[in-house]
């Protein structure tokens, strides 16, 4: 790789709003990632804005994605032109274009060869709400790598390889450093849940927790009430993330210490000694980020308050709820023979199309990992018996066909799921 360094110490920019003193750092990347990415598609495109003379670059968590030797999901795209410049463009080359809803915050969807490239102008933020802004377009590019949240977040990457990095995002990335760009409590300001995005980065990027800049969590501090006015749809799609993140013991313990937690619906009167031994539990095991949660409840009406706060599915309610109420009443058989046994009956018993999953989800919170394997190698039989087959045997009242359904399927129960059909129904006969 080929590194150089440019000074660039600037004090003022175009709008004449101060800008942050900082060097822009270039290099260039030519790794197996990065070539991968020149579809058809992608060629087309960088052609076509070559040939209007405009400038067009990788923005964002793709950028981050590629320095560290992993190719990003989703490619981000950033460019001089404006969305009015970039619809002409498309338009007199034949281009089809989807999804205008972004075209207000300078995003443009062009759709080449089965691929859907998401291009967005340049922008500044001139006026902002801690949720929203109101933006203006530019063609300088320090000015809006100064307006994204991270260091790490905040590079370009030419098509040439040319990297381009005004804050340090490299180095940050190199050192495994978590950094707002500029000023913690302004980049803060502009979007509270940035918070959260720290949080979650910090979780991916860091290799031992602990290492945060002072100001950066005094500024979480002292932001922190910021997130109530955020939807709690957003917050979901982070915490969720956070938790199923690295280090997260540490993560959960300082969104608690900084006064974070009840702005994103968690309880004040977390139960974290439970968190701390049920984070340990499931280390390793992939765990779903409710799994860890509900450790945190003390009792089920703080999985309602946290559904009201964040709006979660329906799925991840039940889950909770399901796991603070049989956490300590579903466990392992005392016989040693059988320690399998209750929640094997316990999914017999539920009927239920996701009865399997949320059982796996409950062993890996107890720490029952032996268990938990021994149930995902346990397949659920079927009941042989029918209501059918009942009445074939000369029972017609309904009312008494359920009674010895339910008697068969005890028996059926204790012989450890054994007894076939003939076996079953010729207690029907003694009765």
């Amino acid at each position: 790789m080929l590194r150089c360094l440019y000074p660039w110490w600037l004090s003022r920019g175009w709008t004449g709003l101060p800008l942050l003193k900082r060097h822009l750092f270039t290099m260039k990347l030519q790794s197996p990632e990065f070539q991968s990415l020149f579809t058809e598609g992608l060629k087309s495109l960088t052609e076509l804005f070559v040939k209007e003379n405009h400038e067009l670059r990788i923005a964002g968590g793709a950028v981050r994605d590629l320095l560290n030797g992993v190719k990003p999901q989703d490619v981000d795209f950033a460019t001089t032109a404006t969305p009015e410049q970039m619809k002409g463009m498309f338009q007199a080359a034949g281009i089809r274009m989807i999804n205008n809803k972004g075209e207000k915050h300078g995003t443009v969807t062009a759709r080449l060869d089965k691929e859907n490239f998401e291009i967005t102008t340049l922008r500044i933020d001139v006026v902002t709400d801690g949720r929203h802004a109101e933006v203006e377009f530019t063609t300088d590019w320090q000015r809006d790598a100064e307006r994204r949240d991270l260091t790490i977040n905040s590079m370009f990457l030419g098509f040439d390889g040319t990297l381009y990095d005004y804050f340090n995002g490299y180095e940050d990335l190199k050192n495994k450093k978590v950094r707002f760009v500029g000023h913690a409590k302004k980049r803060i300001q502009e979007d509270y849940l940035r918070i959260l995005r720290y949080f979650r980065f910090y979780g991916r990027i860091v290799d031992r927790p602990g290492d945060h800049d002072p100001e950066t969590l005094e500024a979480i501090a002292e932001s922190a009430s910021g997130l109530a006015g955020i939807s709690g749809e957003r917050i979901w799609v982070e915490l969720k993330k956070i938790l199923l993140g690295s280090h997260v013991n540490h993560l959960i313990h300082l969104i608690y210490d900084l006064g974070v937690a009840p702005y994103i619906g968690l309880p004040t009167n977390a139960s974290l000694e439970e968190f701390d031994k049920v984070s340990q539990n499931v280390e390793g095991f992939s765990p779903k980020p409710m799994t860890l949660l509900a450790s945190l409840f003390k009792v089920q009406d703080d999985v309602t308050k946290l559904d009201l706060r964040l709006k979660i599915s329906k799925e991840e309610k039940n889950l909770g709820l399901f796991l603070v109420k049989y956490r300590k009443d579903l466990t392992k058989a005392a016989d040693s023979s059988e320690p399998l046994k209750p929640y094997q009956d316990f999914i017999i018993d539920c009927r239920e199309p996701d009865a399997t999953a949320r059982v796996w989800e409950l062993l890996k919170y107890q720490g029952q990992h032996g268990l938990l394997r021994d149930l995902q190698q346990w397949s659920v039989p079927a009941f042989p018996v029918s209501g059918h087959d009942i009445r074939k045997e000369g029972i017609s009242s309904g009312k008494e066909v359920g009674a010895l359904l339910q008697q068969l399927r005890e028996q059926w129960k204790k012989s450890g799921y054994q007894m076939g059909k003939d076996e079953l129904l010729s207690y029907v006969k003694k009765a």
